[in-house]
């Protein structure tokens, strides 16, 4: 029966979402294959947790005081000979920095194939078939796992992360460790400063590009997200010109949404853009360039002046 390890990320308490979602991925592949899906929550006082992993069959936990909050020295002393021991057909990483840093360590110490940036994955004929999307969204790459153990890292939204909240409280056993001699500690969380809005929980956006011309004309996006309920939010090179805060960004180096709506005025639709916001469930687009790349995964488009269109919009909002 194959084995589907998937390593757990929490921050602060919580389980991340990418989490779940890698464990819904897991999930898929273990029902196709009649495997089974392995937690592996490493903490320090999280066994509460544990048990939120229910998609999953079992849940093993590392709990040991060096390992309350992220460390690659830590986390990788821990995971290495748990992965020898138990040997696992697929080991699930999220790819984040935590699950990239433990993924690029652990194959390298372990000689385990790992593929990154997956956003597929499927059983096919007794293999593992992977999707990797790679250059910035440009090209997608499939591979076949070769057959014993191996790693993937999971890009954020490629899997619902309700597959892996859905289920039966899974069965919890708890894992020794030896963390002796460890040369680094952690020291202090650094977030960055809260902002007026958290644009991952908007349900309608408004996101403006360099089409928006200049910092003045963000007001006439602020009244339209007023009306419509929304947030203003915006592709890299706005927040690069110190327009918006880094935090409104969304894209590959920003923010990962999924509004209800998502309103793209003058942004043009490079990859790393249309990463971020692909999975909205409405996608409008306004550009004067009828071969823009946001027409692609827009559901409606208007070729348009945006300034036209959204003068219109406030219009009908305030009748």
């Amino acid at each position: 029966m194959s084995t589907y390890f998937v390593i757990a990320e929490h921050l602060q308490g919580a389980l991340t979402e990418t989490t779940f979602e890698t464990l819904g991925a897991a999930r898929a592949l273990a029902d196709a294959t009649g495997g089974e899906v392995v937690g592996v929550l490493l903490g320090h006082g999280v066994q509460d947790m544990a048990g939120q992993l229910a998609a999953a069959d079992r849940v093993l936990v590392a709990d040991h005081p060096a390992l309350e909050h992220f460390t690659p020295e830590a986390y990788n002393a821990a995971l290495e000979p748990l992965l020898q021991e138990h040997q696992p057909r697929l080991t699930l990483f999220q790819n984040t920095a935590i699950g990239m840093d433990l993924a690029a360590y652990l194959a390298a110490r372990l000689n385990w194939p790992l593929i990154a940036y997956c956003n597929g994955l499927r059983a096919e004929d007794g293999a593992i078939v992977t999707t990797s999307q790679i250059y910035g969204g440009k090209v997608f790459a499939e591979c076949r796992l070769p057959e014993g153990p191996g790693m993937v890292t999971v890009l954020a939204g490629a899997f619902p992360a309700e597959a892996g909240q859905a289920g039966d409280a899974p069965r919890v056993e708890t894992v020794s460790v030896s963390l002796d001699g460890l040369r680094t500690r952690f020291e202090e969380l650094h977030e960055p400063e809260a902002e007026d809005v958290d644009i991952t929980k908007a349900d309608v956006i408004v996101a403006v590009g360099r089409g928006i011309q200049s910092e003045d004309n963000l007001e006439l996006a602020e009244e339209l997200a007023q009306a419509l309920g929304g947030v203003v939010a915006a592709s890299r090179p706005i927040v690069d010109a110190g327009w918006l805060p880094r935090m409104r960004q969304v894209g590959k180096s920003g923010q990962k949404v999924k509004p209800k709506l998502y309103l793209a005025l003058g942004i043009s639709g490079a990859p790393e853009h249309v990463e971020g916001m692909k999975d909205s469930e409405l996608i409008i687009a306004v550009n004067t360039d009828p071969n823009a790349p946001i027409f692609d995964v827009a559901h409606y488009g208007v070729v348009a002046d945006l300034f036209d269109v959204a003068e219109a919009l406030l219009e009908r909002l305030e009748d």
